[in-house]
C-alpha cells in the first residue's frame, strides 16, 4: 500500500479523556479553508440524544480535503454520509472538552484553530479563530492528543516541529504563552508526541518518541513530558533503554506503564537489532522519572513475536498487540508503516500487577493502529480500511462489536453533547 496515512509512522493507540480507568488521557484564513457549508448532517435518532462530530481524512483526494460530520450514531451500526459534512482543507482533527457543545477543527494546512459551536438544531456553526503563528507554528493537527484541554480557559498544544506547548484559551480564543522543549531537539531525528497523554491531578503526562529524519529506524530514547497545569512548568525524563514509547496506561498501583508502540514493533521486525527492541517502561509521577529497575520487553511478555502498542483497559489492564503473520505475512521490502497499519494483530490483555499476558481470542484481528475514542456509553476503537478508504468503530467493552463506519481515516472523535 503506497498511501502513507500517518503523519510520523502508524497511528498509534490514541487515548482520550473518559471514564477514569482511560484519564489515569487567523480569521479570514480559517473561513477560506472551510469550502464547504457549515452545516452537519441531519442528526438521527433523539433529537435531546448524544451527538457526536466524527473528523474524517480523504487521503486519495488531490489536494487532500478532511469533513467534520455531526451524528448521533456512535453506539450503533450505521454507515455515515459526508453529503452535508463540513469540509476543511487538508488533514483535519476535531478537537475540544467531550459535551460541552463546542468543538475547535485544526488542519496541517494552517496554524489557525476555527471553533464551531453546537446550535439548538444540531449544526456546528463557526464562532471564533485563532492562530499560532506568532510563535513559529506553521501546521496543527498530527493527533487529537496534541491537543489537551485543562479547562475551558486554558488548552495546550503539543508541536513537535518547533518543540514546545502553545498555552491558549479555548474560550476568549487567544494564545497566552508557551513552554519551549528545547531538550527535545535532537540532532538529526524527528520527535513526536504520543496520542496517549494522561492527565492527572494538576499533572498532564505527554509520552515522546523520536526516529531519524531519514531512513528506517527509530531512536533509542524514551521520554515523557510532565508539565504541572497551575504553573506551566514542564520537566522532561528520558530513558535509552527503549524507543518510540508512545503508548501510556496507568496501573492500579498509580504507576504510568510506557510501551513501544505498533510502528516501532514493526521496524523492529524488519530491520532487526539494529532497532531497540519494543519494551515497557515504568514512570512515576510522582517523581517524574522512570524507575529504573524495572523493564520488559514486549516480546517476552507475550512468549515471542513481534508485539507493539499498549492500549489501556480496565483498571489494572491493558492490551496489547501482537503480529499474526498467518494472518498478515512480512514480505520482503515491506515498510513498517504498512505492517503497523495493516491487518494482522492480535489482541492479549496483559495484568499490570502480574505482569502476565493472555491471548484474547475473542477479539478479532485488526490494524495495529488504533485508537481510543469515548462515547455515551462505550469505549471505541477504531479499525481502518485497506487503502485508507475508510474507518470502522469498534466496542471495545464486547470483544470488539463493530457499529459506525464513515469514509476516510477518522483521527479524531468527541461527544458535543
Amino acid at each position: 500500500m503506497k498511501i502513507d496515512f500517518s503523519y510520523n509512522e502508524s497511528v498509534p493507540v490514541k487515548s482520550v479523556v473518559g471514564r477514569t480507568w482511560l484519564r489515569l488521557s487567523a480569521g479570514m484564513l480559517a473561513l477560506a479553508l472551510l469550502t464547504g457549508c457549515s452545516g452537519a448532517e441531519e442528526p438521527k435518532g433523539d433529537g435531546n440524544g448524544p451527538l457526536y462530530a466524527i473528523t474524517t481524512q480523504l487521503l486519495a483526494g488531490d489536494p487532500v480535503d478532511s469533513y467534520v460530520v455531526v451524528t448521533g450514531q456512535a453506539e450503533q451500526t450505521a454507515s455515515l454520509s459526508l453529503d452535508n459534512a463540513i469540509r476543511v482543507s487538508g488533514r483535519a482533527l476535531g478537537v475540544g472538552i467531550p459535551k460541552s457543545g463546542a468543538l475547535y477543527v485544526v488542519s496541517d494546512a494552517s496554524a489557525t484553530v476555527t471553533r464551531y459551536t453546537l446550535s439548538g438544531a444540531g449544526a456546528l456553526e463557526p464562532t471564533g479563530t485563532v492562530s499560532f503563528d506568532s510563535l513559529g507554528v506553521t501546521s496543527l493537527g498530527e493527533y487529537q492528543a496534541n491537543f489537551q484541554f485543562v479547562s475551558e480557559t486554558k488548552a495546550y498544544f503539543f508541536d513537535g516541529a518547533t518543540a514546545q506547548v502553545v498555552i491558549w484559551n479555548p474560550e476568549e480564543m487567544t494564545v497566552t504563552g508557551n513552554i519551549p522543549l528545547d531538550e527535545l531537539d535532537l540532532p538529526d531525528t524527528v520527535v513526536a508526541f504520543s496520542g496517549a497523554a494522561i492527565q492527572l491531578e494538576n499533572q498532564l503526562l505527554m509520552p515522546v518518541g523520536w526516529r531519524p529524519v531519514s531512513g528506517v529506524g527509530i531512536t533509542p530514547k524514551a521520554g515523557v513530558v510532565s508539565i504541572d497545569t497551575a504553573t506551566d512548568v514542564a520537566t522532561i525524563a528520558t530513558d535509552d533503554r527503549c524507543g518510540y514509547t508512545h503508548d501510556a496506561a496507568v496501573g492500579a498501583d498509580g504507576k504510568v506503564y510506557i510501551a513501544t508502540e505498533a510502528y516501532g514493533a514493526a521496524v523492529r521486525r524488519v530491520v532487526g537489532e539494529d532497532a531497540p527492541a519494543p519494551c515497557l517502561l515504568r514512570f512515576d509521577p510522582q517523581t517524574r522519572a522512570f524507575d529504573s529497575s524495572f523493564y520488559r520487553t514486549l516480546e517476552e511478555l507475550v512468549g515471542g513475536g513481534t508485539a507493539g502498542t499498549l492500549i489501556p483497559g480496565p483498571e489494572g489492564l491493558a492490551y496489547v498487540r501482537v503480529l499474526d503473520e498467518t494472518i498478515a505475512p512480512v514480505l520482503e521490502g515491506t515498510h513498517p508503516r504498512t505492517i503497523a497499519s495493516g491487518t494482522g494483530w492480535q489482541w492479549w490483555e496483559l495484568s499490570l500487577d502480574t505482569m502476565t499476558a493472555t491471548h484474547k481470542a475473542s477479539f478479532p484481528a485488526t490494524s495495529g493502529s488504533v485508537f481510543l475514542f469515548e462515547s455515551q456509553n462505550r469505549t471505541l476503537y477504531t479499525e481502518f480500511g485497506a487503502g485508507a478508504a475508510s474507518t470502522t468503530l469498534h466496542v471495545l467493552e464486547e470483544n470488539g462489536k463493530p457499529t459506525v463506519t464513515t469514509e476516510g481515516l477518522s483521527f479524531s472523535f468527541l461527544q458535543l453533547r
